[in-house]
């Protein structure tokens, strides 16, 4: 079964946010954003808005490009 772009960049963040050291439910409440919600994210279940993958972005202080291209390539994601 093919991996979606959803998939790909929920495992992205998922990476990232592990490598800042904040668990799923901590990090979403630093950003603002409900933790079934973020999760649903990371596990590739939301399409979810550009505005919403920058905050989540900022709030790992990556670039949103770079998260785009860890899921491109699925290089750096576990």
């Amino acid at each position: 079964m093919a991996t979606t772009l959803l998939q790909r960049i929920g495992k992205a963040l998922r990476h990232r946010r592990e490598a800042a050291g904040f668990s799923q439910e901590a990090y979403a409440d630093a950003i603002g954003m409900h933790r079934t919600y973020y999760s649903a994210i990371e596990r590739g279940e939301k399409n979810m808005q550009l505005d919403t993958l920058e905050k989540i972005c900022r709030g790992l202080k990556v670039q949103l490009w770079q998260v785009l291209k860890d899921a491109e390539t699925e290089h750096g994601t576990g």
